[in-house]
């Protein structure tokens, strides 16, 4: 299990990315959201969709859950 986060603040094309705890590109902490624990990106992505319409995963950290 791992933490996973979301990033409050909208990418360039409008996705707001889902973070694992510890990757080089985790947003400040004032700008992201704790989804919880998760066994898989897919679980956090799922969660982080209750609250935002446009989710990604993270390039470097979630890599099987993005999309391009």
């Amino acid at each position: 299990m791992a933490s996973y986060y979301i990033n409050k603040n909208k990418q360039s094309n409008g996705d707001h990315e889902v973070h694992k705890s510890g990757c080089s590109y985790l947003p400040n902490i004032e700008n992201r959201k704790h989804l919880g624990e998760f066994s898989n990106c897919r679980d956090a992505v799922n969660e982080a969709k209750k609250d935002y319409s446009q989710v990604n995963g993270c390039y470097y950290c979630s890599n099987e859950c993005h999309t391009s």
